[in-house]
């Protein structure tokens, strides 16, 4: 029970913390509300916990064997934060009468834990501490992944909550822009430690 709760704690912690998926369901909240970004929401608190699964049981193995493999993904990871970045800061609002623009669908999210720098962290931290090479691995992997399960879902809606909240504060279309070009700003600055050496 001590370590479900010491698992809790950190993916808590980890997971209420700003990163790419907390600035992007925020994005979503404001630009699209929270009924419309559910699937992203739901695709981030099912994803990731799959990630730490494929991650505990072998993947690490894979990239341990062919690095260049985790330096493909990792740049593959940079670009696509990039582009998401500037899809954030040219999203139009329902303000500006154009509403052709949508949130992440739940495979989008799901997938995009994959190339998520922070997501790659906690997931290969959780696994690197919380296991041990004394008992089989499966068992203490699949808790890993159920408490990150249990413990994405009030996290994110927090955050996708709090953007939604945003929006009522964001009167204009130049507020809403302020906000989306800020929030395209955190997303590239979250690459930053990705890139330093």
């Amino acid at each position: 029970m001590e370590l479900i709760f010491a698992i809790a704690l950190f993916a808590f912690s980890s997971g209420i913390t700003p990163g790419p998926n907390n600035v992007m369901l925020m994005s979503s909240g404001v630009n699209f509300g929270i009924k419309r970004s559910l699937p992203h929401l739901t695709g981030i608190c099912i994803g990731f916990p799959c990630m730490v699964l494929a991650i505990g049981l072998g993947l690490s193995a894979v990239f341990q064997a062919y690095p260049m493999l985790h330096m493909v993904i990792k740049y593959v990871g940079i670009a696509y934060l990039l582009y998401l970045s500037w899809l954030i800061a040219n999203s139009s609002s329902k303000m500006e009468g154009k509403g052709s623009a949508n949130p992440l669908s739940f495979l989008q999210a799901a997938a995009f834990q994959w190339v998520n720098p922070k997501g790659w962290i906690m997931a290969v931290g959780a696994v690197a501490t919380f296991t041990s090479i004394d008992t089989a691995i499966t068992p203490q992997v699949v808790t890993i992944a159920l408490v990150f399960l249990a413990v994405a879902f009030p996290c994110a809606i927090t955050w996708l909550g709090f953007g939604a909240a945003l929006k009522r504060l964001l009167k204009s279309p130049r507020q809403q822009k302020i906000f989306n070009v800020s929030m395209a700003l955190l997303l590239v600055a979250s690459i930053i430690p990705m890139v330093l050496p």
